[in-house]
């Protein structure tokens, strides 16, 4: 299986590094290729406009989607966006590492979404859901809160965790056709004690050595 790990946290030490570090080590045991971007790293820059592109459709006015189907047509974009689209072409199945910050997306992998997700390259017309350009593809978040399990609920301090990633999983991911797994969470990591922490990196390994096997979980509507 190709995998395509991203990581958007900045601090290498931090728990989402290691979480990224456990996946990427224990794919590629299991004999799983993999391809990754550190985003912060990287110095990705999350802010879209014309430098996505070689070319030029209108020089007088400029609309990203108009740009992106040109740029799909002749091959027009620039060298680091087309490198990250050919990652998510190439993998089977996608993992975005972040931190939950206020109840989405960090700017950089936001960013990343809006300027890697091309109009043409990636969606558009009937090119939706589950008949997205990545039909047959898997993605999953995994991701890390500020609080505990009891906070993430219907009802509880911060909300069903459910209802605050469905904008990433439907909205983004299942919009341009992957079928998404069941996010992987680590619950306030920073209140946890070293063993605890280990425990949980434990358990992420566990997973991902069957993660091939794994079946897409429903993503409401609404």
């Amino acid at each position: 299986m190709k995998v395509f790990i991203l990581l958007a946290h900045p601090e290498h030490q931090s728990f989402n590094g290691a979480m990224f570090r456990t996946a990427a080590e224990t794919l590629i045991a299991a004999g799983h290729e993999v391809r990754t971007s550190d985003l912060y790293g990287m110095q990705f820059d999350p802010v879209s406009g014309r430098h996505n592109f070689i070319t030029v459709k209108d020089p007088n006015y400029f609309k990203p989607q108009i740009e992106e189907m040109y740029a799909t047509e002749i091959y027009g974009f620039a060298d680091d966006i087309e490198g990250e689209i050919q990652k998510v072409e190439w993998c089977d199945l996608m993992i975005w590492q972040f931190p939950l910050w206020w109840f989405g997306l960090p700017a950089i992998l936001k960013g990343w979404v809006d300027r890697v997700f091309a109009m043409g390259r990636t969606y558009g017309g009937d090119r939706l859901y589950g008949n997205g350009v990545f039909k047959g593809k898997r993605a999953m978040l995994a991701l890390t809160t500020g609080g505990p399990p009891p906070a993430y609920v219907e009802g509880g301090f911060n909300g069903d965790i459910d209802a605050i990633l469905r904008p990433v999983q439907r909205g983004m991911l299942q919009f341009v056709g992957f079928e998404v797994l069941r996010p992987q969470i680590a619950f306030g990591p920073a209140r946890l004690e070293q063993g605890q922490r280990g425990d949980l990196l434990a358990d992420y390994a566990e997973r991902l050595k069957t993660i091939a096997d794994e079946k897409a979980i429903e993503v409401g509507l609404y």
